[in-house]
């Protein structure tokens, strides 16, 4: 028994210096180059700090910042990236049970009987305590428990770079999950932005269709003063049926609004409402952009593609394993006797140690195949990874160029719907004074209406912006320090 321990650890130190001589086959990963700008064409500030986690508090809306809280709790998206995630997690950790040896166990009872060839007789009892006689038989009973361990030596480093793919992969998994978060985030923010634009826009309405039941009044008095035809008072109904119209427009667009934030919040839309606002002076926040090389450390969609990229690079080195042979340590021990006090002694101890080797010999080219196709994916994996950070720049710079036009047309649409607000009252004096007819009242009017209708709009549309630029520079997120992380 000595000489048995003595040659199990033997082979132990020569097992350890196997796996650590031996080198993990496949190229060791090196992020390749990928298209990035020194400076954005808009001038921007480079050295303002990111948005903060919580972004959308840039806005300082107290309902928005409630409805974003729920997001993270109670989104399905979110729950099933995270669910992935874990999944993912998982498979790194039955991956590292791979390069550590597996102990099993295994015991039983085995009872067996027979004729005896000398002839004799042996009792058994039967139910109720009744012998039996059964004349030329024999049984025994044999108790056998087995230790076994068996270890892969991973001197080609299959086990090594499956590892690193899981790894890979279970980071890819997490920069998912925090994309999906971001996204459901961000399109939160927009509806609820629309939302509280429809609001207005509502508000808008609601006010000219009083200006225009003023105007209806008019027209009906002078009608029947004899002053003005009929045509007149049919144009000012038409107005006002238009702007009750578009208030109804508005409504229907609000309660698509309030369904989808219901929906991203994990409610269903039935029971949930968002109680309009009277007044919403909500203005829009400066979102700092930052150099252009950290966009790739703030984007999690490009760490997705990054690290995506890392996990096919390690499959390369797992399909060049298998040209070279498996090897296996194997041992046992095996405990057996008849006697189960007996069990334990050294006289029912047997057992066994070696090594075992396998290796294909021929497979018409099957290995090489599967090389090529991991060499192949790790060049797919190389090209979506670029594309996604050209894509990523595209979209910053789209962002930053709206945000630049987006403020000028505001200010235009903003002198405009001025001019245009007086214009209205002076034609609409002078339709009162008999000195204009009542079609010059409608184009003033209407061309009034469609101005503040546009302001309000772009309004809009210059706050929506700053969440997707927001969301394109990877809201508060930045990619994690991958040398420490799971």
């Amino acid at each position: 028994m000595l000489s048995i321990r003595r040659a199990a650890r033997s082979l132990v130190p020569v097992a350890v210096a196997a796996v650590l001589a031996g080198c993990a086959l496949g190229p060791n990963y090196k992020r390749p180059d990928a298209a990035v700008t020194e400076h954005y064409k808009n001038p921007v500030d480079t050295t303002a700090p990111a948005p903060p986690d919580q972004w959308w508090t840039l806005f300082g809306d107290s309902v928005l910042n409630d409805l974003e809280q729920q997001v993270e709790v109670s989104n399905q998206n979110i729950a099933q990236a995270a669910a992935a995630y874990m999944q993912a997690r998982a498979v790194v950790r039955q991956d590292r049970s791979g390069l550590l040896p597996s102990v099993s166990l295994s015991g039983g009872v085995t009872r067996s009987g027979g004729a005896s060839e000398f002839g004799g007789s042996s009792i058994v009892t039967g139910t109720g305590g009744t012998g039996i006689i059964v004349p030329g038989s024999t049984t025994s009973t044999s108790y056998q428990l087995s230790p076994s361990a068996s270890w892969e030596l991973d001197v080609w480093g299959r086990l090594r770079r499956t590892l690193e793919n899981g790894r890979a992969s279970a980071q890819a998994s997490a920069a998912d999950l925090a994309n999906a978060k971001l996204s459901a985030q961000s399109q939160l923010a927009i509806a609820y932005l629309e939302l509280r634009g429809a609001d207005a826009q509502r508000k808008l309405l609601a006010g000219t269709e009083t200006a225009y039941s003023r105007t209806l009044t008019i027209t009906q008095n002078k009608y029947k003063a004899g002053v003005s035809a009929r045509t007149d008072v049919l144009q000012a109904q038409s107005q006002l049926y238009s702007a009750q119209e578009q208030e109804q427009s508005e409504l229907l667009q609000r309660n698509q609004y309030e369904n989808a934030i219901a929906a991203l919040v994990g409610k269903s839309a039935s029971g949930f409402t968002i109680a309009p606002l009277d007044t919403w002076d909500i203005g829009t926040p400066q979102i700092p952009a930052g150099a252009p090389s950290e966009l790739l450390q703030r984007r999690p969609d490009v760490a997705v593609a990054e690290r995506q990229m890392a996990a096919a690079n390690a499959t390369i080195g797992v399909q060049e394993a298998a040209y070279f042979p498996a090897i296996d340590l194997t041992g046992s021990y095996s405990l057996v006797s008849t006697a189960a006090n007996m069990l334990f002694k050294s006289t029912s101890l047997s057992h066994s140690i070696g090594a075992s080797l396998s290796q294909t010999l021929l497979d018409f080219g099957a290995r090489r195949a599967q090389v090529d196709e991991a060499r192949d994916s790790y060049a797919q994996a190389v090209a979506s990874y670029r594309q996604t950070v050209l894509t990523a720049f595209q979209d910053v710079e789209n962002d930053l160029t709206g945000a630049d036009i987006y403020q000028k047309e505001y200010e235009l649409l903003r002198l405009n719907s001025e001019a245009l607000d007086l214009s209205e009252t002076l034609t609409l004096n002078e339709y009162k004074a008999g000195t204009v007819d009542f079609t010059t009242v409608v184009v003033a009017q209407t061309s009034a209406l469609n101005a503040r209708l546009s302001l309000a709009q772009m309004r809009v549309t210059r706050q929506t912006n700053a969440v997707t630029l927001i969301t394109d520079l990877g809201g508060g997120w930045k990619m994690p320090d991958y040398s420490h992380y799971e």
